[in-house]
């Protein structure tokens, strides 16, 4: 199972996340079905990094490589991503989110910049672990 986490703005125009996984038993082989891309990117932050207050510039799938960081909402709810992790960025407008890195490790990243209509094969969890405060 690859864990995913979703950002997405709520009608109160707030950040929300909820946490998942990519469903990986719709396509053949244990894979997903596959996702239509506009762009991939890579980037690198420095251990102790971190991004104030911000929303995601566009649709997109970020893959985590290495590093591990804390995200928040302006509402409080937290959630870690570690190597590994993809997450879901869908809050193009709002108040934002913010984050910084955790550990001694840059944090190397892959975007995938989705086109407006692309689905993204992401299933809720039940349970809903992200923290508040």
């Amino acid at each position: 199972m690859i864990r995913c986490v979703r950002l997405w703005t709520g009608e109160d125009r707030n950040s929300h996340v909820d946490e998942g996984h990519i469903d990986l038993e719709l396509g053949r082989g244990a894979g997903s079905l596959p996702v239509a891309a506009a762009t991939v990117s890579f980037r690198e932050t420095e251990p102790g990094g971190a991004y104030d207050w911000h929303t995601a510039p566009v649709r997109q799938l970020v893959m985590t490589l290495s590093g591990t960081l804390r995200f928040e909402t302006r509402g409080g709810e937290t959630f870690v991503l570690r190597p590994g992790d993809v997450l879901l960025a869908e809050d193009t407008t709002g108040s934002g989110h913010r984050w910084s890195l955790m550990d001694d490790q840059p944090w190397r990243r892959a975007y995938v910049v989705l086109p407006p209509d692309a689905e993204v094969p992401f299933v809720v969890s039940q349970c809903r672990p992200f923290g508040k405060g």
